[in-house]
């Protein structure tokens, strides 16, 4: 257990750990990892799926949409990188099970991936996919630059769910969705850890944590205990256990906050 005198030290290092605090930028090729190929893009097939001219279909890793009209999120992308050459870039080449190559692309001459320019309007959430934490630093750092502006989906205040409403986090179930609230307690049941966001266990909202998570908390200098009583921003696809539910599957799906 963290002694309280040093819970404050652990939440501010854990915070540079996870790369999160939004104003930190990382290097712009964060996300360069191996060389994947290049090619011209010939169609843009949604919202973070496209086609080259050698018949490749590539999926932009590390972003989700930002929001659940397809048309305007797949106009978004178009804008972007319709009939322009691109280099791709990812930790492996193994294509998704629908035969997808995901990958971070880059738009011939620059340095900047794709991804951060969707991040920057608005048009893209930071997925929890990312496990390079430089790469995943600059992908955080061009979403906070759009929720600062309230460019893209940050224009609407309900954009970020509020964890005292659990009724507006369960209309999201099944979709990816941000929620910001304080952590009332954290409790212990079997293998999981509950950060609990209010007093009805069975009704209100709450992060779940499994058992195998823990050493990777550990690794970042943060136990979940240290959540009680701290604003934080959660991150991942809503589930209905009773009451609305996260599931934490990355270290990095949380963000501490300022203030209590």
């Amino acid at each position: 257990m963290i002694r309280a005198s040093r819970c404050g030290g652990h939440i501010a290092a854990s915070i540079a750990i996870l790369l999160l605090s939004s104003g930190a930028h990382a290097h712009a090729d964060g996300c360069s990892f191996e060389s994947l190929g290049e090619g011209r893009v010939t169609a843009v097939i949604d919202a973070r799926t496209f086609r080259l001219d050698d018949g490749r279909e590539v999926r932009l890793a590390g972003i989700v949409p930002a929001v659940a009209d397809g048309a305007r999120a797949t106009a978004a992308l178009s804008a972007i990188i319709s009939g322009r050459d691109v280099t791709l870039h990812g930790e492996d080449d193994a294509p998704d099970r629908y035969g997808r190559q995901p990958a971070f692309a880059f738009l011939a001459g620059s340095e900047t991936p794709v991804q951060s320019e969707l991040l920057r309007r608005g048009e893209a959430l930071v997925s929890t996919e990312v496990i390079d934490k430089d790469c995943a630093a600059g992908l955080v750092a061009a979403e906070a630059e759009a929720r600062r502006a309230k460019y893209g989906t940050w224009a609407d205040p309900a954009a970020i769910k509020n964890a005292e409403s659990p009724g507006d986090i369960l209309a999201g179930i099944g979709r990816f969705t941000v929620v910001e609230g304080k952590v009332l307690s954290v409790r212990q049941a079997g293998a999981t850890t509950y950060l609990n966001f209010g007093r009805n266990w069975t009704r209100d909202f709450a992060v779940t944590i499994s058992r195998r998570m823990m050493p990777a908390f550990e690794a970042a200098g943060l136990l979940p205990k240290s959540f009680e009583n701290r604003r934080i921003r959660v991150r991942g696809y809503v589930e209905a256990r009773g009451g609305p539910r996260i599931d934490v599957l990355r270290v990095g799906q949380i963000e501490v906050l300022g203030g209590n």
